[in-house]
């Protein structure tokens, strides 16, 4: 009976009772795991839904005065637009003005074939006339983000772009061949005109071109075209085609027409002076 009392009076281990007590000590003993994961959780998702209401409310107070600053903006850059487009039409008023007065000075000093012969070499007027057609654009392959330039270090990738000095020789090699006027993509080309490069863009005369360049060339044009291509600069072209798959064409054209060349520049000048005057 000893032993049932016994068992009855302590029906918990000594050992449970000591764990159970040094965790009620350690602050464990409130609610089960679980519970407090799933109270954890909800309050975590209560301080988000606070969160996101309370963004809400400030991008919905704010979003009037955004609204506002944005169609301020746009009006801005819709007046700056208009008011650059109307100086970029009065500086080509004004060259053409400049361009007309040039061409009238040369006519009226120079008088007859010779004024016309000065003004086509020197790219002042239009000038229209049997010629040559060259076309040149970048690889189809090419590759705007390769580095180095394989024309002129063995070992990196080609880019298959068409470079300025490539224009440059083809230009210099059509002078060479007998062109009269040459312009690239409506650009009129003069003896002061460059070609540079600016990144991957080809510049004329600071203006940017894109490919492909169409090159026109006013001259005796079956004869223009064997001249160029028999040239050093048009064999030059046609390694690039073959090595570097730079796409070009060319034909001979009956009647091109060449505009005149926005601004020519007068570096020199001389009074004139009549025949038997000091």
């Amino acid at each position: 009976m000893s032993l049932l009392t016994n068992v009855m009076d302590h029906s918990l281990d000594e050992g449970y009772a000591e764990a159970a007590a040094r965790r009620k000590a350690a602050g464990d003993g409130g609610l089960p795991k679980p519970l407090r994961a799933k109270l954890g959780l909800a309050a975590g998702l209560v301080l988000a839904a606070l969160v996101v209401t309370v963004g809400a409310a400030q991008a919905r107070i704010a979003a009037p005065v955004v609204a506002k600053e944005r169609e301020e903006l746009i009006d801005r850059i819709d007046r700056e637009t208009e008011s650059a487009d109307e100086l970029e039409k009065k500086v080509d008023q004004l060259r053409d003005d400049v361009s007309a007065r040039q061409r009238a000075a040369l006519k009226s000093e120079g008088g007859g074939e010779q004024a016309d012969l000065v003004g086509i070499l020197s790219g002042a007027i239009e000038v229209h006339g049997p010629g040559v057609k060259l076309v040149v654009d970048d690889a189809k392959e090419a590759d705007s983000g390769a580095g180095g330039d394989a024309r002129e270090t063995s070992g990196f990738s080609d880019t298959g772009r068409v470079r300025d000095r490539d224009m440059q020789r083809v230009v210099n090699g059509l002078w060479q061949s007998g062109a009269e006027a040459i312009a690239i993509n409506g650009q009129r080309l003069t003896a002061l005109s460059a070609i540079r490069a600016a990144g991957d863009a080809i510049l004329v005369d600071n203006k940017p071109l894109v490919p492909p360049y169409t090159v026109l060339a006013v001259g005796d044009g079956k004869r223009l075209s064997d001249r160029f291509q028999d040239s050093a600069d048009g064999l030059y072209l046609h390694a690039l085609q073959e090595n570097f798959d730079i796409r070009t064409s060319i034909s001979v054209e009956s009647d091109l027409r060449l505009p005149a060349a926005p601004s020519v520049i007068v570096r020199t000048a001389q009074p004139r002076t009549e025949k038997g005057t000091s």
